[in-house]
């Protein structure tokens, strides 16, 4: 796992390291020189600079890229420096660097590479004025573009930004912040990279997944071990109107390629003609139904989920009352894992918070953006400038794992956090939710809710993007990512194998 640290706690981080005894000087050179020796340079090379110590990395690019005898020119938007930063533009100008003043209209045509130190993660609010015009000039350019911390303009904390520079290079210092992956993040970023130079973290309560990550949840399976060795799950969904969402959930490829032992699919009796055809190594479970959606019987759900380590609930099964009772059951009796998606998550949004912080169950949300509004009563523009904050007070309110759908995925039980970059726009099409929900349901049967909600996005998203090399962004369907997933799982089992 990779830390990532809020924007605040980036900050104190800084000024901790430098208590420490590490001056800021020499912080800012180390982050100079890391990232002078992360790029491929392509000459000239334009630095454009703000004025605060983001400015000052540059100077420092600036000044190495002169001695290396890299040509390159030093372009100042305003007239006023950080203490540090004034320090290196003086070193630069001794060194003999060209250093000018951006004036209106000018172009930055003929530069092989930009580097871009006009605002650094701290920034907020709008760009106006040079700054506006010199990130639009940089955007047009054919120059290789190079951020320097996270691209001016964009929020270093939410990832969205009215105007921000579009990278083909973000190098971050110290560490990733949450604006590298949420929400516009991947969209103005090409490749993003991070220098460790020796900043001492004051917060480690959030990373990025990494592959390496899921390896212990699926090592080799044993000799002596049986089916009921990996767990029970169940999927409860589906109804008259929405039958594809559990049969995606349950198709051979999402929940029992994930590594769940035995899937039982409850779905309304009116399926089991539609459902059945398609099951070879799930069972199907058939519930009491009243020709469309399910009519709750409280023995029925108690046989199902008996010996069940987890469940899913919601895919397609409509917002009727039968399915409201059987959530509420759910939440007051069932003792194992629960995921709640789709049609669930209305049905959630419905009760109080009470009822769902005093859930018997471990309980597991999955909302999309649109989803997480409803339940939290935010609105979506709310959500969009701090989802990874807002997913937490929710967690920590709830008590729940919430499992956050976006460009990338955050997962939160209020006081971890795990962020998932994987994934692509191939994947934004009906039933890729339905997918995540059977994976997650295996994955939590052999991990606790945290671990498993990450590991089952990670492989989702990762099932995803191999589906889309196939197919293409246009042509894919949730069913290709399905199919995919056990070739994704397959690879982890085998890394973990040549790893251990």
């Amino acid at each position: 796992m990779i830390p990532i640290l809020s924007v605040e706690a980036m900050r104190k981080s800084d000024a901790r390291t430098i208590a420490g005894g590490v001056p800021g000087l020499e912080l800012m050179f180390r982050a100079g020189k890391a990232i002078f020796e992360q790029v491929d340079w392509k000459p000239p090379v334009a630095v454009v600079c703000g004025s605060g110590n983001n400015a000052g990395d540059g100077y420092v690019i600036a000044g190495l890229l002169q001695a290396a005898g890299i040509p390159c020119e030093v372009i100042l938007l305003f007239d006023r420096y950080s203490e540090d930063g004034a320090y290196y533009l003086t070193e630069c100008r001794e060194a003999g660097v060209p250093v000018r003043m951006w004036e209106s209209g000018m172009a930055l045509a003929g530069f092989g590479t930009i580097v871009d130190c006009i605002f650094g993660t701290g920034f907020h609010g709008e760009v106006n004025g040079a700054a506006a015009e010199a990130i639009d000039r940089i955007n047009e350019s054919s120059a290789y573009v190079v951020s320097v911390d996270i691209n001016s303009g964009l929020n270093g904390d939410s990832g969205m930004a009215e105007k921000c520079v579009r990278s083909d290079l973000t190098v971050s210092v110290g560490s990733f912040q949450p604006g590298h992956f949420l929400n516009m993040a991947k969209d103005v970023m090409k490749a993003k990279a991070n220098c460790d130079i020796g900043i001492r973290p004051v917060d480690e309560h959030m990373g990025l997944t990494e592959e390496a990550d899921l390896y212990p949840l699926f090592r080799p399976r044993a000799n002596n071990a049986h089916k009921g060795t990996y767990g029970y799950t169940a999927l409860v969904g589906g109804s008259k109107k929405y039958s594809g969402a559990i049969r995606l959930a349950g198709m051979a490829g999402a929940a029992m390629r994930s590594g769940a032992g035995v899937v039982k699919l409850a779905v309304p009796d009116v399926l089991w003609p539609v459902v059945a055809p398609a099951v070879l190594e799930s069972t199907v479970f058939p519930l009491a139904d009243d020709g469309s959606e399910i009519v709750f019987d409280e023995k029925q759900f108690a046989e199902l989920t008996g010996n069940v380590r987890t469940a899913a609930f919601g895919m397609g099964i409509g917002t009727g009352e039968g399915a409201a009772k059987a959530l509420a059951w759910l939440l007051e009796n069932y003792k194992g894992t629960l995921i709640v998606d789709a049609d669930g998550l209305t049905l959630l949004s419905r009760m109080d918070t009470e009822t769902i912080r005093r859930a018997a169950c471990r309980l597991v949300l999955t909302p999309h953006i649109k989803e997480f509004s409803r339940l939290t009563g935010l609105e979506i523009p709310e959500i969009l400038d701090s989802p990874a904050g807002y997913a937490e007070a929710y967690a920590k309110e709830t008590g729940a794992v919430v499992l956050l759908k976006g460009p990338a995925t955050v997962v939160t039980d209020g006081a971890r956090t795990r962020i998932v970059d994987a994934g692509c726009p191939g994947m934004a099409t009906a039933g890729s939710g339905d997918v995540l929900s059977g994976i997650l349901a295996a994955a939590a049967a052999v991990a606790e809710p945290l671990e498993a909600a990450a590991a089952a996005a990670y492989i989702n998203d990762k099932a995803g993007e191999l589906a889309q090399r196939r197919s293409g962004s246009v042509s894919m369907t949730a069913g290709d990512t399905a199919g995919c997933v056990g070739e994704v799982v397959r690879r982890l089992e085998t890394e973990e194998t040549s790893n251990s």
